[in-house]
């Protein structure tokens, strides 16, 4: 259906036709130079009053207290905000005042982008402003963004409806600048993963997102054709078996920045694109992983906030080396009392009803397992904790365990109750991982949506002979979110999936 236009919007359309009947482009072509932003202007004109005598500045109009000849206006860049003077007699300095008394006073609104020079001083009142010396409009705001609500010298969320906030970002970005930061923080985050990697020398590499099989987790993929092919193709559930490839190949140590989809539910640690880091260094192991693990996460805790120590909700987390370690059969027996290390599929199933764990018939031992897991001992994993030695059924690309039967050397750190990343020492043996694979696909017989399918071209890669190797795979959203504080991925994603708008 086509949009309906508010009051408020035919207001300011008819602005917009006003300003255009008196010779004004609304959307100017010419660029504007900035010399200076409000964060920059805040910090060192507070340190030397002698800097800013002639900058330009631009930004979004936030507020306006016009007073006759003068006015106040606060701005918004992308440093900040900070405050304009607007004179009449400055910015109109003939005997023509249109520019002030109707364009300025009447025809500008709240949200319109203006660039403006002049100098930088301090008001009676102590705040540091801009005098404006000239004013040109740079883009018209046809809607009227929300208000920003105050009480008790609070300012408040203007924009307070998770799902209209998610759905237009754009104007969440403007009205909650916390919301901005949390991305910045995103960014450094990614940047100081990859300043680490780089250090060791790790190549970055691009692996395939459309995919002819795809393979590397259990999760059930989006499917897409190729018409010129005529192939169904798949878009990535992991990268994987890539870069596994690419290890046979002769490289050392590689990883990807991914992004990669998953056909499953949403709720607010999910989300059907998501962004994962997944490194292969060779001639190492799953022990040698969880200390570089340590390393990493620690650096990036200390890039962002100065410490180890990072808030999160109620808790206090602390990424400090080294980090807790149990078995998977340790934390198990630790939360419920139960060793299960000896039970079979039957007794599993047994004891996961009689402590009210969801299971069902799809469900062999490996995922009722992982289940007992995710009730009963993940909710208590606060402080970042490695689980390793995972049963073998849970776990198709791990190697098996050196010295425990029945197991592979794999392992998950756990943080704020969630999994942040996962790791192997890789399978390497072509004949152990052939079968299974195949004993993926009786799962698949037995409706396991999620279970893996067999790649025949990557065996071939590993009958060449794969090198001993250790895999990580970061969750790159759920690290952003223990970092920020944010609640939901979807806070953490610029644009995140939502059902189609009504």
């Amino acid at each position: 259906m086509p949009h309906v236009l508010s009051e408020q919007e035919k207001i300011r359309r008819d602005s917009l036709n006003e300003l255009i009947r008196l010779g004004i482009n609304p959307y100017p072509p010419e660029t504007f130079e900035v010399t200076a932003h409000s964060s920059e202007i805040k910090k060192k004109f507070a340190e030397d009053n002698t800097l800013f005598q002639d900058i330009s500045i631009s930004g979004r109009i936030m507020s306006r207290r016009i007073m006759g000849a003068a006015s106040f206006v606060e701005i918004q860049d992308s440093a900040g905000r900070i405050q304009l003077y607007v004179k009449r007699d400055d910015i109109c300095p003939g005997e023509d005042k249109t520019l002030y008394n109707t364009v300025f006073k009447k025809l500008l609104d709240i949200g319109d982008i203006v660039g403006v020079t002049g100098y930088v001083f301090i008001t009676q009142m102590g705040e540091i402003t801009i005098h404006v010396r000239s004013l040109k409009l740079l883009s018209k705001s046809l809607r009227p963004l929300p208000i920003v609500k105050e009480k008790e010298d609070t300012l408040f969320d203007a924009f307070t409806d998770p799902e209209q906030r998610y759905r237009q970002r754009y104007v969440d970005l403007i009205v909650n600048p916390h919301v901005r930061e949390a991305f910045v923080k995103r960014a450094i985050l990614v940047n100081s993963m990859r300043s680490f990697l780089n250090d060791r020398k790790y190549l970055e590499v691009e692996t395939p997102i459309l995919q002819p099989l795809y393979g590397g987790a259990a999760a059930r993929p989006f499917t897409t054709y190729h018409n010129s092919l005529d192939v169904t193709l798949y878009l990535r559930i992991a990268n994987e078996l890539y870069l596994k490839r690419l290890i046979v190949g002769g490289y050392d140590g590689v990883y990807e920045f991914s992004k990669d989809f998953r056909n499953e539910g949403m709720d607010r640690f999910h989300n059907p694109e998501f962004t994962q880091m997944e490194l292969y260094v060779a001639y190492k192991d799953y022990e040698w992983m969880m200390n570089l693990v340590e390393e990493m996460v620690e650096k990036i805790a200390l890039d962002l906030h100065g410490t180890t120590e990072v808030k999160v909700g109620e808790n206090m987390i602390d990424f400090k080396r080294p980090w807790k370690r149990f078995t998977m059969y340790e934390v198990i027996q630790h939360y419920t009392s139960t060793d299960i290390s000896g039970m079979n599929e039957q007794e599993l199933l047994s004891l996961a009803k009689s402590m009210n764990v969801p299971t069902d018939p799809t469900m062999a031992k490996g995922k009722i397992i992982d289940q007992i897991f995710g009730e009963k001992c993940e909710p208590n994993l606060i402080q970042p904790t490695f689980i390793t030695d995972y049963p073998v059924e849970m776990s198709p690309l791990a190697k098996k365990h050196r010295t425990k039967e029945g197991l592979v050397e794999r392992f998950e750190a756990i943080c704020n109750r969630k999994e942040i990343c996962n790791a192997f020492t890789e399978l390497n043996d072509p004949i152990d991982q052939r079968e299974r694979f195949e004993a993926q696909l009786e799962l698949g017989k037995r409706g396991d949506m999620e279970s893996m399918v067999l790649d025949e071209d990557f065996l071939r890669a590993l009958e060449f002979g794969m090198p001993p190797t250790s895999g990580l795979g970061i969750g790159i959203d759920r690290l952003t979110m223990i970092m920020t504080d944010s609640p939901s991925i979807q806070d953490v994603l610029f644009f995140p999936q939502m059902r189609p708008e009504k």
